[in-house]
């Protein structure tokens, strides 16, 4: 069993929401759609950063999250703004684990 508790979850969801977001629900206007999807991506941002945790190479943990938008989303085949945005998240996942800390003005 992977300890998360080195990252806070609250932190995680708005890393995946700066960074990485394919659903595009951050977008979303209305805000009670925006609450009751808070948690949407957390099974799978939690799955990436305990790869991180693992020592999995950060392209290894930005392929998981390319293969989670194509297959168990469905958005359609990697591209370099899909790519990009998977290893955005991840580094700003691996510099939260380092440093202890996230910066959400660092995702502008």
């Amino acid at each position: 069993m992977i300890d998360h508790s080195s990252i806070d979850m609250k932190v995680l969801r708005q890393i995946g929401w700066d960074h990485w977001d394919p659903l595009g629900i951050r977008q979303w206007k209305d805000p009670a759609w925006r609450k009751a999807a808070a948690d949407e991506y957390d099974s799978y941002l939690l799955h990436a950063v305990g790869m991180v945790l693992q020592n999995s190479s950060l392209e290894a943990v930005a392929a998981y999250l390319d293969k989670i938008v194509v297959i168990n989303m469905g958005i359609g085949p990697v591209n370099a703004a899909i790519h990009n945005a998977s290893a955005r998240t991840v580094d700003a996942m691996a510099a939260c684990l380092r440093t202890g800390s996230y910066d959400a003005r660092d995702a502008q």
